[in-house]
């Protein structure tokens, strides 16, 4: 992930504005080269569906390249794509609620010795994944962007465009219903 103070950053963002008005090609493969896989990871995170998220971020990255000549960004590229991309996932989520199907669920292979350690992990797995998908969508967002990409509340705000009391707010509901949603499975664990 890019930081702002990062030299290398700064030069891919300098060198991104001066490509967007002059070589269209040189400016979409750079794009896709620095954010692409980034990107992919957080709206993964979040519709849990790799063709989806990969769907999703070439769908954010050609809109871009297609309105590059109106295109402002105010901020950096870094912060207008994973905003944009966070929203584009947002939407989808929005659009397309689902539970974790009993299929989705990863069971032992039955080629391995299965361990009570193994089957602990994997319902534990299981647990986890059906409590984050039950999480409203945008403290879901707010969770992964935070505990999985490392942002920080003031990060996460500024990719989201809001206010970090909003995030403090969604993260300490996501927690709070975390812990309800997985306290079945922890009280099993720690007997």
């Amino acid at each position: 992930m890019f930081v702002a103070s990062d030299p290398a950053a700064a030069a891919l963002e300098l060198r991104l504005a001066k490509l967007q008005g002059t070589d269209a090609e040189a400016f979409i493969e750079a794009l896709f080269r620095a954010f692409y896989r980034p990107l992919g990871n957080v709206v993964f995170r979040v519709v849990q569906d790799r063709a989806v998220a990969e769907d999703l971020v070439q769908d954010v990255l050609l809109n871009v390249w297609k309105n590059r000549d109106t295109l402002r960004v105010t901020s950096t590229y870094q912060a207008y794509l994973y905003r944009a991309a966070m929203n584009a996932a947002l939407r989808h989520v929005a659009r397309h609620k689902r539970q974790v199907a009993w299929d989705e669920v990863r069971l032992p292979d039955p080629g391995r010795n299965t361990t009570d350690e193994q089957v602990h992990g994997q319902e534990a797995e299981a647990a986890v994944t059906a409590a984050l998908a039950t999480l409203p969508p945008q403290c879901r967002a707010v969770f992964l962007l935070s505990r999985q990409e490392g942002l920080s509340y003031q990060q996460i705000a500024d990719t989201l465009e809001v206010a970090p009391k909003t995030v403090e707010n969604q993260m300490g509901k996501a927690l709070r219903l975390l812990r309800k949603g997985l306290q079945g499975i922890l009280s099993t664990f720690l007997l």
